[in-house]
């Protein structure tokens, strides 16, 4: 398994949005291993694109579960999804460009939603350090510290072209997700952290990658796709997140088969995303039918 975990972002998944669930308060784990309704409703707005509905959800679950470090992860999460968007980081044209891919976006990052995305941030480690006191292996603390360094990670390296200082987050994320797998195989969105990472230092060059081998970190280009694959079958929040990036990286290794089902399925189930939208249209050669707004 790789020492890892960019992206994320965020990043995010949808089930049934009224799925009969019990509220995470009356369950014995937190909003990370249940299906919270209004939290999943935040998600799906996220992933049509919707930001504003999407943060204002989250906001109002956080207000109301401020022990719950997921709910900080969520918000943080919005800020992140929407700076990578509007960018253009999840779309082919960034993909496929090596020079952007690997170095990051041109120019710098919007300061306003990187500072609520700190927060955010600082809010979720704060919760679940406060849970890690009682409980060393707290799932619910695990989650949220391994998706909490994962998008750091990705925020330095993709948006503040930080590289070195994402190596740290990299290792943190890793160390997390090691444990929390461990003891609940079945959080399948803590692999999107580390198959992104897993990817993105799989396309290094060798040298580079001699470099972090040093340190400890490890990419594997193929391990990382398989990763992603285990989230986008099994999460429950970041599922259709691991797909877009699933299908993003299988336009990399022009596998385009693999990215053509994805993106149909996103497309289907996310009609008014203007990102999926576009991906499946570039895909099968089809007229855009909505243009990602920068």
């Amino acid at each position: 398994m790789l020492r890892v975990a960019p992206i994320l972002v965020a990043l995010l998944g949808v089930t049934s949005l009224f799925a009969a669930a019990a509220r995470a308060e009356d369950s014995a784990d937190g909003a990370a291993f249940v299906v919270v309704p209004e939290l999943q409703a935040g998600f799906h707005f996220l992933y049509e694109q919707k930001f504003p509905e999407a943060r204002q959800t989250f906001l109002g679950w956080e207000k109301q579960h401020p022990d719950d470090p997921f709910g900080h992860v969520a918000v943080a999460a919005s800020y992140l999804f929407e700076e990578l968007y509007r960018q253009g980081v999840l779309t082919s044209d960034f993909f496929l460009n090596d020079k952007r891919f690997l170095r990051g976006i041109d120019g710098k990052p919007d300061a306003g939603r990187m500072r609520g995305f700190y927060g955010a941030l600082r809010r979720a480690r704060d919760s679940a350090q406060a849970r890690i006191k009682g409980n060393r292996a707290d799932p619910d603390a695990l989650f949220a510290l391994t998706l909490a360094a994962g998008m750091q990670s990705d925020a330095l390296s993709i948006l503040e072209k930080k590289h070195l200082d994402s190596l740290h987050q990299i290792k943190e994320a890793d160390a997390a997700a090691e444990k929390l797998l461990s003891a609940r195989p079945d959080a399948a969105d803590a692999w999107v952290a580390l198959g992104i990472a897993n990817y993105i230092i799989g396309c290094l060059s060798g040298a580079k990658r001699f470099f972090l081998w040093f340190g400890g970190i490890h990419g594997d280009r193929k391990l990382g796709m398989e990763q992603l694959s285990k989230a986008a079958s099994g999460g429950r929040y970041l599922r259709p997140f691991a797909k877009i990036m699933l299908a993003l990286a299988a336009r990399r290794e022009k596998q385009d088969d693999l990215a053509r089902k994805l993106l149909r399925e996103l497309n289907q189930e996310f009609p008014a995303s203007p990102l999926f939208a576009a991906e499946y249209a570039r895909l099968t050669s089809r007229p855009i039918p909505a243009q990602i707004r920068h």
